[in-house]
């Protein structure tokens, strides 16, 4: 919609491939006059369960999604005497690294399956192009299927996100504040969603709280070429031996750490709302856990609301790094876990916005440029700074009265036209910034 209102607006302007202060206009113009999605009657956004995927790292994208689709493809072939499977784009550049290869093999298995790595074709669709062929035992094609890995382990054939059963009726943080009034946003989720929502939710948590204690349990080297050594335990030892203050400010990080570690071990994780960013949120709320209250309930409630934050920002834009980088993954994640911070600490709906606004701002513009294409440099530490970033932003949310100048939902709207401008070196590619 941005990019059609920019191209009707330039047409009237004059030399527009020189003329700066036209292109400022245009700028301006879009900004000001082109909203997200908006529909008082249709219904818009999906569960919230597309948020929360239970399953192993280390990328929803390169490995939860290319095993998807291989599933798919072994069900819809059950005679196929192997398969040749050509990766493109972004899942070839960086899919060794993210142990695409294994997740395809081990879903096709035991069918022998050819590989190939096309990482300089991109296909037009999106970034994360694979092609799926199934051989008889006479080297014929029985099928041949295209998908797209879109993130948050998603696939759709059209490169294109397919939506599920639309359940939200408001599709933006301003219509849903408006539509909730003096209720808190989880209210507006247990509106939408099925009863069994908070059961769903409940095995995100354990899995979450999991994933924390095993973390900091496990002492080895993480997988691939860069043999990086572990370190949350050795962290954690550390911290516990610091005073109380010192304490509660870095078992957060610390508590990221463990889970990211365990999604780079291809262990499993709740994406939250990616593999790649799935420490952030569970950091978060372990620290409330610990350090706060016991209480189980308000941990869902706050599970509900930072569902629904990523809800408007997968809606809106994106959460997939080789689309508009990690601002899209880790960005998210801490805009997620900033505003269910700000609820738990007793923060109105306009305070949650507020904080969830500040913690994807202020990751805008992010790359996505893993080293030898494993979710671990910077990954892992993204993930401890992302939420200690979260808590810091849901703080100042608190302490304001929740005013503010730039809104959540221009912020995500920035968030997806960064992203688009962002070169391909810079979007999970492995070609570009840290990754040289």
């Amino acid at each position: 919609m941005r990019e059609q209102a920019t191209k009707g607006y330039a047409k009237s302007l004059p030399n527009r491939s020189t003329d700066k202060t036209a292109v400022l206009k245009m700028t301006l113009f879009v900004e000001k006059n082109v909203l997200l999605p908006r529909n008082s009657k249709c219904l818009m956004m999906e569960s919230i369960r597309h948020i929360f995927k239970i399953g192993r790292g280390p990328s929803s994208s390169h490995t939860m999604g290319p095993s998807k689709a291989a599933t798919l493809v072994r069900e819809l072939t059950p005679h196929a005497a192997s398969y040749e499977v050509v990766l493109y784009g972004s899942l070839a550049a960086t899919g060794k690294g993210h142990f695409t290869d294994v997740a395809i093999v081990d879903a096709l298995a035991p069918i022998p399956v050819r590989i190939v790595w096309k990482p300089d074709v991109f296909l037009p669709e999106h970034p994360n192009g694979m092609e799926f062929t199934a051989l008889d035992a006479q080297g014929n094609a029985l099928l041949t299927r295209r998908y797209f890995s879109v993130g948050g382990g998603d696939i759709s054939q059209s490169g294109q996100r397919q939506s599920d059963k639309h359940i939200y009726q408001y599709s933006t943080m301003t219509d849903i504040l408006s539509h909730v009034g003096n209720r808190k946003l989880w209210e507006y989720v247990a509106d939408c969603e099925d009863d069994d929502i908070w059961e769903y939710l409940e095995a995100v948590w354990r899995v979450m709280q999991q994933s924390i204690r095993e973390g900091l349990e496990h002492e080895s080297t993480l997988p691939g070429g860069l043999h990086l050594p572990r370190k949350a335990s050795t962290m954690y030892s550390r911290v516990q031996a610091m005073n109380t203050s010192l304490q509660h400010r870095y078992s957060t990080p610390v508590y990221a750490f463990a889970v990211a570690e365990e999604n780079a071990s291809g262990r499993t994780i709740v994406t939250a709302p990616t593999c790649g960013s799935c420490g952030v949120l569970p950091a978060v709320l372990y620290t409330y856990y610990q350090q706060y209250e016991h209480n189980d309930k308000k941990i869902l409630h706050a599970l509900a609301t930072a569902g629904l934050i990523g809800n408007v920002i997968k809606y809106n834009a994106s959460i997939s790094g080789a689309e508009v980088g990690c601002q899209g993954e880790v960005g998210s994640a801490c805009a997620m876990a900033a505003g269910a911070f700000c609820q738990l600490m007793g923060g109105s709906s306009y305070q949650v916005e507020y904080a969830a606004e500040m913690g994807l701002e202020h990751h805008l513009g992010l790359t996505c440029d893993p080293i030898c294409g494993l979710v671990q440099v910077p990954c892992i530490e993204r993930n401890a700074f992302a939420s200690v970033r979260a808590i810091d932003a849901a703080m100042f949310a608190l302490i304001s009265d929740g005013k503010h100048l730039v809104s959540f939902d221009r912020v995500v709207r920035v968030m997806k036209a960064t992203g688009h401008d962002l070169p391909s070196l810079y979007k999970e590619t492995s070609l570009g910034g840290l990754a040289l």
